[in-house]
């Protein structure tokens, strides 16, 4: 646990003037293995410069050790009263204080690897006290609203967000490998669409104009297409003014790609090689471990159609062409209200969801949704109560969502009236008029496509073995502490 209270500065003296720059020749890791093979008592003869923070401080008399700990791992730092420049001050430090040290790097004679003190700088005063560094923070709320000091006392969360950020990275080079250009769309949108989806409304001043942050940048990019983009993608923020739970958070990051002249049966390839490849490249392996659960991203991933799954999962023959009433009381059967307004097609969803999805371990591309609940999804070439639609799901969860895309402007302008009507009937998530410009790019024309959108932070998740989406945001949304 930390202590809220300044730490000031040893026996209350002032410390000397902090430095503008220090010049750091290794960090921590690099001087571990360059001088690994050192022996116990031996010298290197080189003197190098590292920085980081004090974590553990054991003064001993004539010498003083320290944990000095930077972006890379550890390294001790050894100090001695006839060596070290201000040895008392040194031995008096702080535990979180950060220092830059120039030294020999040595192994001691109980064999630790050490970095000698020569000369040293005190580079910032941790004026709050980090607390038993053995412990680690382990106070939920302050964990997360403090996440500078959750980095430093807990190992664990500085490694999710190093990993967070090699899946995005390397998500990005298999995707430019494979001829996918990466662009940026607006996140301010004049009308909302895209997706299904209460959002934050924003004022702009100049246009006396409401927008809303954007809930998927869908949209934008099919218009890129129409543009002459065959293959494209956004890795970016999302914004969906809703609940809060271990899956959801409020700004989340997604990737999103369309590519031109395929269906949905090619996205899924292009998905489920992206997300096995991903792990393969960070974890080594494609066969994971998913809280305690074996779990295998090997490719190629089941396809099975919705109403096929709850059959699986129920016992319950039911699809989209099912009698109302029928699904109906089934609904009511497995604790569903039924609203009046659901048609067919969302009924058989919300059974899905209440008694298939959470069960299924997968990975499994879960097909053809009813067109009711699919607005922008191109019909079923199978029949037109259903779409080209599928949803991977990995552990339980939805990962995404794609499709064979909607490219006639007809059909999606009717599509854009039934969920402009259900905004009026009182449909929060449901935008409030047709996108004029959308259709417009539709009438110039739209190839064959199929795109998907992929979630980042639950994709962080799966591979690193969390089951709260906190953990793999650096600054999670949190009610706002007015102290």
């Amino acid at each position: 646990m930390t202590d809220e209270s300044p730490a000031g500065s040893p026996s209350g003296a002032p410390r000397a003037e902090i430095p503008y720059r220090f010049e750091r020749t290794h960090d921590a890791a690099a001087v571990v293995e360059a001088w690994s093979s050192l022996a116990p008592g031996e010298e290197s003869g080189v003197t190098v410069g590292v920085a980081g923070r004090v974590m553990l401080s054991r003064p001993q008399g004539k010498l003083a050790f320290a944990e000095l700990r930077d972006n890379s791992g550890s390294v001790q730092l050894f100090a001695l009263a006839k060596v070290t420049e201000r040895f008392e001050e040194f031995a008096k430090l702080n535990l979180g204080d950060w220092v830059g040290v120039v030294g020999e790097v040595v192994r001691t004679k109980r064999g630790e690897l050490s970095v000698k003190v020569a000369r040293w700088d005190l580079l910032a005063e941790a004026r709050r006290n980090f607390g038993d560094k053995w412990r680690g923070v382990s106070d939920v709320e302050m964990r997360y609203r403090q996440r500078e000091v959750d980095l430093w006392a807990n190992e664990r969360s500085r490694q999710l967000l190093k990993l967070r950020s090699r899946v995005v990275q390397r998500m990005r080079e298999r995707l430019w490998e494979q001829g996918f250009v990466e662009v940026e769309t607006p996140l301010l949108h004049p009308i909302l669409g895209g997706a299904a989806a209460r959002p934050f409304v924003t004022h702009h001043n100049a246009f006396d104009s409401d927008f809303f942050l954007r809930i998927a940048p869908e949209l934008y990019l099919k218009r890129l297409v129409v543009g002459g983009f065959d293959k494209v993608f956004e890795i970016g923020r999302m914004f969906r003014n809703e609940g809060i739970s271990p899956r959801h958070n409020p700004e989340f990051t997604m990737l999103e790609l369309y590519q031109a002249y395929a269906d949905y049966t090619d996205t899924m390839v292009v998905f489920e090689e992206l997300v096995a490849g991903l792990a393969t490249d960070l974890l080594g392996t494609t066969a994971l471990t998913y809280g305690g659960r074996d779990l295998d991203l090997t490719t190629p991933w089941r396809r099975a159609p919705m109403a096929e799954l709850i059959a699986d999962a129920t016992g319950y023959t039911l699809d989209v062409r099912s009698p109302r009433a029928e699904l109906a009381k089934v609904a009511a059967e497995v604790g569903l209200h039924v609203e009046e307004a659901w048609g067919p097609g969302k009924i058989l969803l919300e059974i899905y969801e209440k008694t298939t999805e959470t069960e299924l371990w997968g990975p499994v591309f879960v097909t053809d949704y009813p067109a009711e609940v699919s607005p922008l999804a191109r019909r079923h070439r199978d029949g037109p109560e259903l779409v080209e639609r599928y949803e991977p799901v990995v552990a339980g969860r939805e990962l995404g969502n794609g499709f064979t895309e909607l490219v006639d402007p007809d059909d999606q302008r009717a599509r854009f009236e039934e969920q402009v009507a259900a905004a009026r009937a009182g449909d929060e998530e449901a935008p409030s008029e047709v996108d004029e410009e959308y259709l417009r790019a539709l009438e110039y024309g739209l190839p064959p496509t199929s795109g998907f959108g992929l979630g980042v932070d639950r994709l962080v998740m799966l591979l690193g073995d969390v089951a709260n989406i906190r953990e793999v945001i650096a600054f999670p949304t949190l009610r706002p502490d007015r102290g």
